[in-house]
């Protein structure tokens, strides 16, 4: 949602040594209850960001900026069987993550290093719906645990993919899906080429995307306080910057 800000935004992101290599997936799974099990971890980055002169950037929601594209997976019968994901982090964030990680070369990861890290992330990701909602015949649709999980690491991106099984596939007319962090302390952007495609759905239906809202001058001032003074559980502000994406098979 933040444009050409969001590289900027990002030098606020300041590597620790010392860190723990799960501190930035605490990080990244921050939503409804991150102020429960994150706060302890979030002062400690702040506290990073304040000596290095860097926290007039970094106070502001978000912290972490994804930019995404996502399959909607359709079974010969034409229902929706499921969400594939490819989420690359920015490259602040990207080298934060690997702090910590074992690898044989220099600036340079194997899908095997990053195992441990892409379950991590998975498991983390979950309590939060991996901040994906989706909504059929006026409900929302429930995930199996994630299938197809890897990380990447190139130019110096880090690279999150995943398939989110949908518990009960079911043909719909009409699917909305979701996809944002309600608490705004991450950042969903689609990708600029390509950001949706349907796989295996019938050749009637059709894609339509919107991205999210564009931040006002007010959204601003709310956004930089958020650190101080989070959205309480059940706030739908969030919900303003949701990338949509609209399925019709009528």
């Amino acid at each position: 949602m933040w444009g050409s800000e969001r590289k900027m935004l990002a030098q606020a992101h300041i590597s620790d040594p010392h860190c723990s290599s799960t501190a930035p997936i605490r990080l990244l799974a921050a939503g409804r209850r991150r102020f429960r099990f994150l706060r302890a971890a979030l002062r400690e980055l702040m506290a990073l960001l304040v000596a290095s002169s860097f926290v007039t950037a970094a106070s502001a929601h978000p912290h972490v900026w994804v930019t995404f594209h996502s399959d909607v997976l359709y079974s010969p019968a034409g229902a929706i069987t499921g969400i594939r994901h490819v989420w690359s982090f920015d490259d602040m964030y990207s080298a934060f993550a690997l702090q910590g990680i074992k690898h044989a070369k220099k600036g340079e990861y194997t899908r095997e290093e990053l195992s441990s890290l892409a379950h991590l992330n998975m498991t983390s990701l979950k309590d939060f719906d991996f901040f994906t909602y989706v909504q059929a015949f006026g409900r929302k649709l429930e995930f199996a645990d994630p299938t197809d999980y890897w990380l990447d690491y190139k130019d110096p991106i880090l690279t999150l993919h995943f398939t989110l099984p949908v518990k009960e596939p079911l043909p719909a007319e009409v699917t909305q899906i979701e996809i944002y962090d309600p608490s705004i302390f991450v950042d969903f952007e689609f990708a600029k080429t390509h950001p949706v495609s349907l796989i295996g759905a019938p050749p009637q239906c059709r894609l339509d995307v919107e991205p999210p809202h564009q931040p006002t001058a007010a959204d601003q001032i709310r956004l930089s306080q958020l650190d101080s003074h989070p959205l309480a559980s059940g706030d739908t502000y969030g919900e303003m910057f949701a990338n949509k994406i609209l399925v019709k098979c009528p």
